[in-house]
């Protein structure tokens, strides 16, 4: 099973957290709200958002073991982390805000997802998404295929299943519908973004390869990574030496 390195990712992960600190803009909190972070990663917004409500508290969650030893260095009196598989989610009106950044299209089952926030917040609760939409990470898919296709790598992914869900507008407000959210609006934002060559690198390593590696025999994986990396940092030069990639955000805005 894929997991990825929460120390590595504080180093690859500064256009996520850019992102995150608008989301925790649009937030408005008050002060004393119960905060629930799917997907924390590292803690750092989780902190940052524990640092808005003196008088509340924030949960942070993620299934990788190494980004919640990582986030709990964070830890605080309103701020702890657990290790929980979104699926497995089984809170009954106990937070006023589900919040969660770039991490949301690692979960393939958004009916699944949407049920278990939906019993997790208070009457009125607040969802606060964003995570990456159809026309994301173009490049590195493109990429990716074409590696995972080479025949010294095929045979190492014929059961794997892709590891994202980055559905379009419509199609997940067509999702939503089956749900009983309030006033749900659904819209996708544009983020390309020009990424150093180290950024690049660090960007590919982690967490963007992270699934494919693990499938990977242990005496290619260097390869592999390697001509990922080579055959991305090919393709994604611009004229003035930075590189290039798609980056499509879906938010999602809902109460219960």
């Amino acid at each position: 099973m894929a997991d990825f390195d929460g120390e590595k990712y504080k180093v690859a992960s500064k256009h996520q957290k850019e992102w995150g600190e608008r989301l925790i803009d649009d937030l408005a909190l008050k002060g004393d709200e119960r905060v629930m972070d799917l997907g924390c990663g590292d803690g750092f917004l989780t902190k940052k958002i524990s640092d808005l409500v003196p008088k509340g508290s924030v949960l942070g969650i993620d299934s990788s073991a190494s980004m919640i030893a990582t986030a709990k260095k964070l830890e605080a009196s309103n701020l702890r982390f657990q290790q929980l598989d979104i699926y497995d989610l089984d809170f009954d009106e106990e937070f006023d805000v589900a919040f969660s950044n770039a991490a949301l299209h690692w979960v393939k089952n958004h009916d699944r997802l949407l049920g278990r926030v939906y019993s997790a917040l208070r009457p009125w609760g607040l969802v606060r998404f964003n995570f990456a939409g159809d026309g994301n990470s173009s490049n590195f898919f493109t990429v990716v295929r074409e590696v995972v296709a080479m025949p010294r790598y095929m045979r190492f992914f014929d059961a794997m299943e892709w590891p994202w869900f980055m559905p379009s507008t419509s199609a997940y407000e067509a999702l939503i519908k089956h749900h009983r959210f309030s006033e749900p609006n659904v819209w996708t934002e544009n983020a390309d973004r020009l990424f150093t060559e180290d950024e690049m690198v660090h960007w590919i390593d982690q967490p963007s390869i992270v699934p494919f590696i693990a499938m990977v025999g242990i005496d290619d994986k260097k390869a592999f990574r390697d001509e990922v990396v080579n055959r991305m940092l090919q393709r994604t030069k611009t004229p003035d030496g930075r590189h290039f990639e798609t980056f499509r955000r879906l938010n999602l805005r809902a109460w219960k």
